[in-house]
């Protein structure tokens, strides 16, 4: 038992360490559910039923932070990144992995310190901790900005640890321009991390000094902007959307042009240059999040149209991956119609930021529930239905079982009518200016608030049918993969991995009029 406790302790293993981020952002992504559960109930009735003002605004806050930092990114940067880019890059492990080990770690002291302000009264602030509202918080709030300071050292050491590995772990004759848009994709995401983490760190610092140690960053009476706070944070928070988008990026265009037999993706090149486009325009358009704080119309102009460029690339990748569906006969496996749900989700968020991108129209629908089925069809449906199409595709690899087609199946339609029903609804409740942060409404917005309870509830149930589809009991493929010379071919081939990868590097084979590719 210690021997086995101390491997996983103390693993440096990027395997190990990819299945104990797997493990707890699965944990923390079932206590978000449960908290927009309860969000949920709260607002089936006109009135306050459960909880008063003061605890639903404590569960909002609890429940974005959770999502976002403890599950989304864990999961498809820890999980998948760990996993797969020794793969895709042919190195045994990462470039550091006692550092890879230690970065896991931070995030439980993280997490525990965010659950104790959920404990001692709550914050009430929302996530984005707008001064001044965020000064006259309790203790709570400095437990909370402590928590985010660990869960981003925690982000930025393993941003670090993939940039290296990226950088000088690949084989004889790699670059950057012949890997795979997996690499590619993971590049701009840690960059991305590494260079917008310490903004967030310094915003959350100096509401901190102004809260203890009599400074006026953000205090008006001081001489300080409290405009300044959401300078910073959306400089953080606009490309953090793009850090969880990414990593889904990058497994659907490996998983469709898979499924459509090609040796690399439709466009790739086309694909490569827009996903490093993405890498720069998206510091460039922060304040179209601010257009309702009263900035200058020549401001509100340029915001609108660098919104409006940098939905371009996007639309490019979207093109790509749709002609992949057109370029061959696509067996409809669960994770190909997840892939199509996936674009089919995305597209849509990307069409209503279309209209939020409209500095007179977004001053209509500020802090109104368009907003949050806006941000929830891009990242609760578009990010969580990419790392479920990626379970499904690597999970041979990583258990050496596959899954239940049939629990499959039934849970990519239940999902579908569950989130869509829950978010949907959501265009119609703006329609009727029901705003957001709100937990009391009239009597002729009960219907739709109750269909969305309904729907949210419904998808919460179901993805405990999911995972019951994961169980190894429901198995209809066992492989055990025990010799592959020189490396590991199980990431290409859908075999289980071996327990390490690459002990000696695999060979780039040329092809005639194409760059050196592994293989």
């Amino acid at each position: 038992m210690i021997a086995g406790l101390e491997r996983w302790v103390m693993s440096t293993s990027h395997k190990d360490i990819g299945s104990l981020y797997l493990l707890f952002g699965l944990s923390f992504g079932l206590v978000g559910s449960a908290l927009s559960a309860v969000i949920r109930l709260e607002l089936n009735t006109q009135r306050h039923s459960i909880m008063d003002g003061h605890a639903y605004n404590v569960i909002v806050t609890r429940h974005r932070l959770i999502m976002i930092f403890f599950f989304v990114m864990p999961m498809l940067i820890g999980r998948f990144g760990n996993w797969l880019l020794p793969f895709y890059m042919g190195c045994p492990d990462m470039a550091w992995p006692r550092l890879n080990n230690f970065s896991f770690w931070m995030l439980f002291p993280s997490v525990m310190c965010l659950l104790h302000g959920l404990f001692q009264g709550g914050i009430r602030s929302r996530w984005t901790m707008y001064p001044p509202l965020s000064h006259k918080e309790g203790g709570q709030m400095d437990a909370m900005i402590f928590s985010l300071h660990l869960a981003g050292l925690s982000s930025i050491f393993g941003a670090i640890n993939f940039m290296t590995t990226i950088t000088i772990m690949g084989p004889k004759g790699f670059s950057i321009y012949n890997a795979y848009l997996y690499v590619v994709c993971m590049l701009v995401t840690v960059f991305m991390l590494l260079t917008t983490l310490p903004v967030l760190a310094a915003a959350i610092t100096m509401l901190l000094f102004d809260r203890h140690f009599n400074t006026a960053f953000f205090n008006i009476t001081g001489g300080g902007d409290p405009i300044l706070f959401q300078h910073l944070f959306w400089f953080f928070g606009h490309p953090e959307v793009y850090v969880l988008i990414l990593p889904g990026f990058r497994m659907l265009s490996h998983v469709i042009a898979f499924s459509a037999r090609l040796e690399k993706p439709f466009g790739y090149y086309g694909m490569f240059w827009s996903v490093f486009c993405i890498r720069f325009i998206r510091f460039l358009v922060w304040a179209h999040h601010m257009f309702s704080v009263g900035m200058d119309t020549d401001s509100k102009a340029y915001f609108s149209a660098a919104t409006v460029v940098i939905g371009v690339p996007t639309r490019v990748k979207v093109f790509g991956w749709c002609a992949h569906l057109n370029s061959a006969s696509i067996e409809l496996t669960s994770e190909v119609v997840w892939a199509v749900l996936f674009i089919w989700l995305f597209t849509l968020g990307g069409v209503t930021r279309v209209v939020l991108s409209s500095a007179s129209i977004d001053l209509l629908l500020h802090d109104t529930y368009y907003v949050v089925a806006h941000f929830h069809y891009v990242l609760s449906m578009g990010a969580v239905a990419s790392l479920i199409m990626g379970t499904y595709y690597f999970f041979p690899i990583f258990t050496r079982v596959s899954f239940s087609t049939y629990y499959a199946w039934v849970y990519w339609i239940r999902f579908f009518v569950g989130v869509n029903l829950t978010f949907y609804p959501m265009h119609i409740l703006r329609m009727r200016r029901f705003p957001r942060r709100y937990c009391s409404y009239s009597y002729r917005m009960t219907n739709i608030s109750r269909v969305v309870s309904f729907g949210a509830l419904a998808s919460i149930f179901f993805t405990f049918v999911g995972l019951h589809g994961l169980n190894p009991a429901f198995n209809n493929l066992l492989v055990h993969c025990k010799y592959v010379l020189p490396g590991d071919a199980s990431q290409f081939f859908g075999f289980q991995s071996k327990s390490h990868t690459f002990l000696e590097p695999p060979l780039l084979r040329p092809v005639v009029g194409r760059p050196y590719r592994l293989g």
